[in-house]
């Protein structure tokens, strides 16, 4: 028996290459109301979307970003960890509004935001759609911020693009669940170097044979690539994330 929803999660591709055609105002209320029914920690719902529709404002990003390709697709959301809708509620029952301020509420409402993030790239895929989720809007957050008009007790975590494919990448290999599924304690296995190994040459594999893109590369490879980026990207962002109103204390 065929189980649809697994089916559609374990088949899961980045689109980043769409058609011309825009989603309709009702596949963006339907994105964002499966947005909405995602989990959210005690209720509070600490998060907002932003549809970004101004060509002005979707340049700024994709210079942003470093991917202009974000401007061709269908829609384009800005996940927002927000605690200031919340202060508003709060300050108007005259109660006390420290622990929004706090590391606890800032950690809640960017799990919040991811849980709401990944509903929407899941809703879309059931639909057709496709999507990248895009952390790139971090390179440069304190323009985010003043391109957004953010106010204090926010920040823009995360952006999707979301569209109709014009473009099916081929299936990328995860790592076998013995690297990254453990009992009871953290344990790599003990043939962790064998398994990575076995891991990088399938990495290999599929860099070489996939339809488009093709380059020698591996896990090892591209995380080590990954983390000699220059360090000054994003350096500033625990700065910003207290300069919006958290302590992280």
């Amino acid at each position: 028996m065929t189980n649809p929803i697994l089916d559609q999660l374990n088949n899961h591709r980045s689109i980043r290459q769409f058609t011309d055609v825009a989603l309709t105002e009702t596949e963006i209320e339907t994105l964002v109301n499966a947005a909405q029914h995602a989990p959210t920690s005690t209720f509070s719902q600490q998060y907002s979307i932003i549809s970004i529709t101004d060509p002005a404002t979707l340049q700024a990003l994709a210079t942003i970003t470093g991917h202009a390709w974000l401007k061709s697709s269908g829609h384009y959301f800005v996940m927002v960890a927000d605690q200031y809708r919340n202060l508003q509620i709060t300050e108007s029952a005259n109660r006390d509004t420290t622990l929004l301020h706090s590391t606890d509420k800032f950690l809640a409402s960017v799990f919040d935001t991811a849980i709401a993030t990944e509903n929407i790239v899941i809703a879309a895929e059931s639909m057709g759609l496709g999507s990248t989720i895009m952390g790139s809007i971090l390179n440069h957050a304190g323009q985010v911020i003043n391109l957004l008009s953010l106010p204090e007790l926010t920040f823009p975590l995360l952006g999707i693009a979301v569209g109709h494919p014009a473009y099916q990448p081929d299936l990328k290999p995860r790592m076998p669940q013995t690297m990254m599924h453990f009992a009871d304690t953290y344990q790599l296995p003990a043939d962790f170097k064998a398994q990575l190994a076995d891991y990088d040459d399938e990495l290999t594999a599929y860099y070489q044979q996939r339809d488009s893109n093709t380059k020698q590369e591996n896990f090892s490879h591209h995380l080590v690539r990954e983390l000699s980026r220059d360090l000054n990207v994003r350096a500033d962002l625990a700065a910003l994330v207290k300069q919006q109103g958290f302590k992280l204390d």
